[in-house]
């Protein structure tokens, strides 16, 4: 297995940012995604990517097989609720490991949460979805989204040993999509694709990254409109992300 990058390695944080400006859309206009509310928020921050990775998103859904198609989680996080995750997790695994250092601690919370200042998801480069069937159904992944490496006994990293052999072939069929849009892959959770922020860049020798952190303006979020469609029923916001 190739080595795994987690954000939390100096050379993430080493990657310079040139931000390009590119603006922040709301996925949903059109309704050629599947939109899941299950991470909705007050105002629909979740719901929004950087164009072009949009872009790349649609181009994806177009090479998958008749009857299948995207289904779309989770997209910007305003830096505040990133911070708030990662010291969330950061602050359960200092509990259930009292004898880690805080170097440890924070290295392991980035296996789940990205570091609050590279975060993709901060800056509309991160998208967090899965595949769903031609009624919205999810398919088998092995794990569900946002499952933690605690909860799932690392069956969340994209690779691992032991999930089932459908669920095997459905992240083989994500992940081909997505690498040909020329997405890149969090490797400790299937479901995290993201392109043009610091971790794309190390990954594809693409620098400087053209997507930076980023705030989400009262113009985008007065932008949004209506859901593309629910893939299977919305569900309570209680995942960590």
């Amino acid at each position: 297995m190739s080595e795994i990058i987690l954000m939390s390695d100096p050379r993430v944080a080493a990657i310079p940012v040139e931000e390009c400006g590119e603006r922040l859309v709301d996925v949903r206009l059109g309704g050629l995604l599947l939109v899941d509310a299950r991470k909705q928020d007050p105002v629909d921050a979740f719901a929004h990517l950087r164009e072009g990775v949009l872009a790349r998103l649609l181009d994806a859904q177009k090479t998958l097989p008749r009857g299948l198609r995207l289904l779309f989680v989770e997209g910007y996080r305003p830096p505040s609720l990133q911070r708030a995750y990662f010291e969330e997790y950061a602050g359960l695994l200092r509990a259930g490991n009292p004898g880690w250092s805080e170097e440890r601690i924070l290295t392991a919370a980035s296996r789940y949460v990205s570091p609050p200042a590279i975060a993709p998801h901060s800056a509309g480069a991160a998208v967090d979805l899965t595949l769903a069937d031609a009624e919205g159904r999810e398919l088998d992944m092995g794990t569900r989204m946002n499952a933690d490496p605690e909860e799932s006994g690392g069956a969340c990293y994209t690779h691992a040993a032991g999930i089932g052999e459908e669920a095997r072939a459905n992240r083989e069929l994500l992940a081909a999509a997505l690498t040909a849009a020329g997405l890149v892959n969090y490797p400790t959770e299937w479901w995290h694709w993201s392109f043009g922020d610091r971790y794309w860049a190390l990954l594809t020798g693409e620098t400087p990254a053209p997507y930076g952190p980023k705030e989400l303006t009262p113009e985008a979020g007065a932008a949004a409109g209506e859901p593309g469609g629910a893939g299977g029923s919305p569900r309570p916001d209680s995942d960590r992300p």
